[in-house]
């Protein structure tokens, strides 16, 4: 297995599946120019005119539905998708560079920065606005997805809005920092947990023979240079910087992005942007306790596509 899919497991550990429903709405193929290959993608049009939502997956190996090759199959983004085109909005989700569909975007995948993850959805956003005949793209990013939503926002005049989905407001170093010390199973480790975080804070890699052999896996050699740019990433600084329309959306029971302490940091970067919060809503945006469905799916909690739409519709 390729390193790729280590990158940040503890933010993929709670997804839990969600249910598919049909909708009338055309589903096609799209594709983007990518640096060495296409970057593919699934167009869904509700129809000539309507709004369009470009989708952002979350970490590590998350293709464009939302699901993850290490297990977990939420179908986030898909069912988002659905239930937008059943109200009269389109959207584009992507697989990202070097992964799935756009495997031959890149020679290695793990060789990214959240600076081409940005210019890919910038070429996402051309390649819809001349497709689907509009002046602007919406940007929803799921997780990680949404920090780079907020990368690729800047100083871009052909971005509708964003709509920051279960988005961390902490620099992703400090919010999986968090994540390990609220494991009982963890505390023997945390010394080194501490420090391997501090270094690829500092820009520094991590010998990972020096770890844990639990922990080498997650600071893989392979996904430290990634590991480094990512940390040093603020989303609120980017938020702060940001002028359009904005939608938050979190879920009180998310164990990966903190209600209490991300969520407060984001409604401060923006003052005037839309919050919702969903009470006891997991990472994926399911509802917690919800029984799965015979696929091992979990549907979306009610008011997220409702939400999502009424946001998009009024702007």
């Amino acid at each position: 297995m390729k390193p790729t899919v280590f990158r940040f497991l503890l933010l993929l550990s709670g997804l839990c599946g969600l249910s598919s429903h049909a909708f009338a709405a055309e589903s096609s193929a799209i594709e983007a120019p990518g640096p060495l290959g296409p970057l593919a993608g699934t167009f869904v049009n509700a129809g000539s005119g309507t709004s369009v939502v470009l989708m952002i997956p979350g970490s590590g190996p998350t293709d464009r539905d939302g699901n993850s090759a290490l297990g977990p199959k939420p179908a986030t983004l898909r069912q988002i998708a659905d239930g937008l085109a059943r109200r009269g909005i389109s959207s584009v989700r992507i697989d990202k560079r070097g992964m799935f569909g756009s495997k031959q975007a890149v020679a290695d995948g793990n060789h990214v920065t959240i600076a081409d993850y940005a210019t890919d959805v910038r070429n996402w956003i051309a390649v819809i606005r001349r497709k689907a005949g509009v002046r602007c793209v919406w940007l929803a990013g799921h997780s990680e997805g949404g920090l780079v939503a907020l990368a690729a926002a800047q100083g871009q005049a052909d971005i509708c809005g964003l709509i920051l989905l279960s988005t961390a407001g902490r620099p992703l170093g400090e919010v999986l920092r968090g994540q390990f010390h609220a494991v009982p199973s963890a505390q023997t480790v945390l010394p080194q947990i501490d420090g391997a975080i501090d270094a690829l804070e500092a820009g520094h890699h991590v010998d990972v023979q020096t770890l844990h052999p639990g922990l080498r896996q997650l600071f893989h050699s392979a996904v430290q240079d990634y590991m480094i740019d990512l940390f040093h990433h603020d989303p609120v600084a980017l938020l702060r910087a940001y002028r359009g329309p904005v939608l938050i959306m979190q879920g009180a029971a998310d164990r990966q992005v903190s209600a209490t302490e991300d969520l407060p940091l984001l409604k401060a970067a923006d003052p005037k942007a839309q919050v919702v919060l969903l009470p006891n809503v997991i990472h994926p945006l399911a509802d917690l306790g919800v029984a799965p469905a015979a696929d091992g799916s979990l549907p979306l909690d009610g008011a997220v596509v409702s939400d999502i739409a009424e946001f998009v519709l009024k702007h």
